[in-house]
């Protein structure tokens, strides 16, 4: 059985933090506010010219030195995220150039806080059909340039950051065993960034009106996120005929902390089976997954054998799921 194996991980955050006590010096909220409905305590934000495509380089490098690959092996790169450093070149190909990774094919996936996941089964797709043989999945962001600092009903979700994983083709039981991809465009306008695009162009008026700020409906984006996050780890559990007592660690997108343990509830998942960092790093949309990932890995809640289920959703509406078996 033809398996694509994830060999290496690797995260890489901004050093300067954004606490909730330091936003309440900005907008109208307050610790206490922020932490009973999100779980957030802080956030990374990049300062000093960082870019996505910089977060994206050093969580590859420490993915890479993980898995023992040099980055002139790659035959394929592919980065999730929405906030590139420009609109083109790719920030895959802009990776691709800081590592020296001449041979590998770059190229971009955008699909919000899902955008990692969508970016996997890509690369998994890719790797089965045999046209490449060693890859790379990162998933960077950087959100505080384009939040918006006076809405206090998104600016104390968000921060920075980037994660990446290494992938290569195997053999065996042991690699990335289904994953789950869904979309409804009807949904576009609970969260997007409406200005800089085509339909709005960047100009003195659209500056002036903010529309280059993301913005979110966030009370109906919870309830429709709860529901198809359950349904799409149930879809692919029954898929595969697999219980949900022997899932060893559910790694969520790290959205809301409300909306984990609905998820974790659902599915009847103990505490300990469940990954948390939100409180340390808000919501990184597409790096949300794999920074968590890199942690966890690194802290030993990831051993040979164990069945890591991930499941996330953004913008689009986008939403997934992907079951690797370590």
């Amino acid at each position: 059985m033809i398996r694509t194996r994830i060999v290496g991980t690797g995260s890489y955050v901004p050093e300067k933090v954004l606490t909730n006590q330091e936003l309440e010096k900005i907008v109208d909220t307050s610790d206490e506010w922020i932490t009973t409905r999100t779980g957030i305590k802080e956030r990374r934000i990049t300062s000093n010219g960082e870019t996505s495509s910089t977060l994206a380089t050093n969580a590859a490098q420490r993915a890479l030195d993980m898995a023992g690959i040099s980055p002139q092996e790659l035959d394929l790169i592919v980065v999730g995220t929405v906030t590139p450093d420009m609109f083109f070149p790719s920030v895959g190909c802009l990776v691709q150039d800081k590592l020296g990774a001449r041979k590998a094919v770059a190229f971009d996936v955008s699909a919000g806080c899902t955008g990692f996941i969508y970016a996997l089964s890509v690369v998994d797709s890719l790797i089965k059909v045999g046209n490449y043989q060693k890859a790379l999945v990162i998933g960077t962001e950087n959100l505080s340039k384009i939040t918006d600092y006076q809405d206090r009903a998104t600016c104390v979700l968000l921060g920075d950051g980037s994660g990446a994983v290494v992938l290569v083709r195997g053999e065996g039981e042991r690699g990335i065993i289904s994953t789950n991809l869904y979309s409804d465009g009807s949904y576009a306008n609970l969260l997007y960034q409406p200005g800089g695009g085509s339909a709005i162009p960047p100009t003195p008026e659209s500056l002036a009106q903010r529309l280059h700020y993301l913005k979110m409906d966030g009370n109906r984006l919870f309830k429709i996120a709860v529901k198809s996050l359950g349904d799409t780890v149930i879809e692919i559990l029954e898929r595969n005929n697999i219980k949900e007592s022997e899932i060893d660690l559910l790694i969520p997108h790290q959205a809301n902390l409300r909306i984990i343990q609905a998820i974790a509830k659902r599915l009847n998942l103990p505490e300990e089976k469940v990954f948390i960092n939100i409180q340390k790093y808000g919501n990184t949309s597409s790096a949300s997954i794999p920074i968590a990932l890199d942690e966890a890995h690194r802290e030993g809640r990831i051993r040979e054998g164990s069945l890591v289920l991930f499941n996330a959703f953004g913008a689009g509406l986008t939403w997934g799921a992907v079951l690797v078996r370590w």
